[in-house]
């Protein structure tokens, strides 16, 4: 088994089967991460100690015979917003350094803990999660492993680029507007943003509490399934927290698409991208042989309202610094941050009333289709440093613009899955999945369906 290459199911079979030690696959971790981690720089911390004292205790468990858990041995990393025992949780700034470390693991990596999953260190991100790019004044530009010219995305860049280059086989990260969708597209990995509410934030600092979500990234359908219904369930510490039953998706993820209803998203999600990306969504759609589009009614307000709304309930949370101490924030947050601390109030509360006629005008859509089909990002992960593109109709802003076919679904909390799309010789793309509320299963059969036809793949390490 070579480590680099192993997934999370692998691992743990051979951990459980005896075949390896999780010691061993912690050291070797460690030892990887010190070697291939200052190339692309995803790590802001390391927990070494940690991780082999985790190991050992799962090595323990095997050796009485005892179950280890599902994800026995697996080396995971964090997004550096999630409470690590013993760590300061950074969120991707400076001002942070400041407080004490924390005291408890938040829930997710406590959720992987129970699994058998060992922490081997924090993640690098946009500041406060408030970007697509990772490209961290503080903690330094995190680079795509497939190029490294090139950003990871983000703002769990990070967390996707250590999964491309194969330093952890599962990483937790973030998604606001796009934040795991967005650099899981650019790193060529897939990725998971749940359904509002069905994996715990507790322990998670937040960048706007009516936006945000966990998820895991993976190099395999089989990989991120295993680690999504480790998360998955109803935690008390969480206010949005929905008690609903687990549902976990590995055991159907063979099913397939049969008896689905799958369309295109036609309209917007066919506008101000490259063509490769809508090449990605027609040739997903003809292996599955979908011809059924879908328009959906005012998705440029949604993109709008989506923005308004994170970026004032963002500056809200650290509006206390912004008035004492903003020189001390990443020029490239800082700016939308005011910005948002100058939201009026009856903005807010419209864009508030416009987020729930969008969220009826997709349960519309969700009536007739299981799984809707659409780019990931408007294009391949730019070049670091990239400011202004032009997609058709003149230059734009590139960096809020890599959120424009993911912000719609997060807006109203849908579960979205991105498939990466391999291209010889070039940056890969990702094509998004989306469902309705707590159909996270539909996703992952279609997923897995174009994961075993070969069309969509994770690239070896």
């Amino acid at each position: 088994m070579t480590l680099d290459a192993a997934g999370a199911v692998e691992i743990a079979g051979a951990v459980r089967a005896r075949r390896i030690t999780a010691e061993k696959i912690a050291v070797a971790t460690v030892a990887r991460i010190a070697e291939r981690d200052p190339a692309v720089n995803c790590f802001t911390a390391v927990t070494a100690e940690r991780a082999l004292a985790d190991a050992r205790r799962i090595d323990a468990i095997v050796a009485s015979g005892g179950d280890p858990g599902p994800l026995a041995g697996v080396p995971f990393a964090v997004k550096n917003l999630f409470d690590v025992q013993g760590l300061t949780t950074l969120a991707g700034s400076t001002i942070n350094r400041e407080r004490p470390a924390a005291a408890r693991d938040a829930a997710a990596v406590r959720a992987l803990a129970r699994a058998g999953a060992v922490l081997v260190g924090a993640l690098n991100m946009d500041e406060y999660a408030f970007g697509f790019t990772t490209e961290n004044t503080h903690y330094g530009a995190t680079r795509n492993p497939r190029d490294h010219e090139h950003m990871a995305g983000g703002s769990s860049g990070g967390s996707a680029a250590a999964v491309a280059a194969g330093l952890v086989p599962l990483a937790l990260g973030s998604d606001t507007n796009g934040s795991i969708r967005v650099p899981a597209a650019f790193c060529g990995v897939f990725a998971l943003k749940p359904t509002y509410g069905r994996v715990s934030r507790a322990g998670a600092a937040l960048f706007a509490a009516s936006f945000d979500h966990v998820g895991p990234f993976a190099r395999s359908t089989r990989d991120l399934a295993l680690a999504f219904d480790a998360l998955q369930g109803h935690d008390a510490d969480d206010p949005v927290s929905i008690d609903q039953p687990p549902a976990p998706c590995l055991p159907q993820l063979d099913a397939g698409p049969n008896g689905l209803r799958l369309a295109v998203a036609g309209g917007d999600f066919r506008e101000a991208g490259d063509p490769a990306v809508f090449a990605a969504v027609d040739r997903v759609a003809a292996a599955l042989g979908v011809s059924r589009r879908v328009t959906i009614p005012e998705t440029a307000c949604a993109r709008a309202a989506a923005m308004l709304i994170t970026a004032s309930e963002g500056a809200n949370l650290h509006l206390d610094d912004l008035r004492t101490r903003a020189a001390d924030f990443d020029p490239n947050t800082r700016d939308m941050f005011l910005a948002g601390a100058f939201v009026p109030a009856a903005a807010y509360v419209q864009a508030q009333r416009f987020r729930t006629w969008y969220r009826d005008r997709l349960r519309e859509v969700f009536r007739e289709v299981d799984v809707l089909i659409t780019p990931t990002t408007p294009c391949a992960a730019p070049r670091i440093g990239e400011g202004r593109r032009d997609f058709g109709a003149g230059e734009i802003w590139l960096r809020p613009h890599l959120g424009v076919y993911t912000r719609p679904f997060s807006f109203v909390g849908l579960p979205a899955l991105t498939v990466p799309i391999p291209r010889p010789g070039d940056l890969p793309l990702g094509v998004q999945l989306v469902a309705a509320p707590f159909a996270e299963t539909s996703l992952f059969r279609v997923a897995r369906r174009l994961e075993a036809d070969g069309l969509v793949a994770a690239p070896v390490p």
